[in-house]
């Protein structure tokens, strides 16, 4: 077995995270990126929010996607470090609206989770869900003429204050002086079709062009689990459905 050397600035051992899980790890950055299949996925992600890492130099890296992350590398035998544990880190993380970019040192990161990633993990203790009543919302957005919807606010289960936050601040900053949201469920009366969707109030209108318009619903989808459905509406199609957010 790997022999680990930690150092605690702190003093304690109460920073440190699962050593079985930092060993795992560590034996899996060993295989090659051509190499991993499904199985190594999901071996990874099983250790990476409670294994031992280190802070890399810079500590805050701005990635080609315009978004910040904290610099995490995997530590190598024998290496004293002080430790950063990602799943005991996640209230700074979020609040400071960072993403995790694992080995960015590398010519190629070994793995790059997104503000949404962590917030799905601190939401669903996982960094991505299968089962979720999201709609596969990808293109255009429209209600039928007589459709039935059932309008209401996002719960804190779905999307938290912290969350919140960093949509209504890139929001803004980005020209939308007052940003709206609604949750929206279609099919509501039909257990096995029902689905729901995340609506703000942005439209193409907000923008110089349609280019300018996905970019920004893409971006907005960084903030977010990646299983969300987030769909751009007039504040004025569905009369009392947008809230503050």
């Amino acid at each position: 077995m790997s022999t680990i050397h930690f150092f605690d600035a702190n003093g304690g051992a109460g920073n440190l995270g699962d050593l079985e899980k930092t060993i795992v790890l560590n034996k899996l950055m060993e295989t090659e990126l051509a190499e991993r299949d499904s199985k190594w996925i999901a071996d990874f992600l099983q250790v990476i929010d409670e294994a031992n890492l280190k802070v890399g130099d810079p500590e805050i890296m701005m990635s080609n996607d315009g978004f910040p992350y904290f610099n995490l590398r995997t530590i190598e035998e024998g290496e004293n470090f002080q430790a950063f544990v990602i799943k005991q880190k996640l209230p700074t993380i979020l609040g400071n609206g960072f993403g995790v970019s694992i080995n960015a040192h590398k010519p190629n990161p070994d793995w790059i989770f997104t503000y949404g990633d962590l917030s799905n993990l601190q939401i669903n203790n996982e960094f991505y869900t299968d089962e979720h009543l999201f709609s596969k919302n990808t293109g255009n957005f429209a209600l039928g003429k007589d459709e039935q919807v059932l309008v209401g606010q996002p719960s804190e289960a779905i999307l938290p204050a912290y969350v919140r936050q960093q949509l209504r601040e890139y929001l803004q900053y980005n020209g939308v002086k007052m940003p709206k949201i609604m949750l929206i469920a279609r099919n509501y009366e039909d257990e096995a079709n029902v689905t729901q969707d995340l609506v703000i109030n942005v439209t193409p209108k907000n923008f110089a062009n349609e280019k300018e318009y996905e970019q920004a619903m893409n971006s907005i989808s960084w903030f977010l689990p990646r299983h969300y459905s987030i769909v751009g509406m007039d504040e004025n199609a569905i009369p009392s459905g947008f809230e503050l957010l």
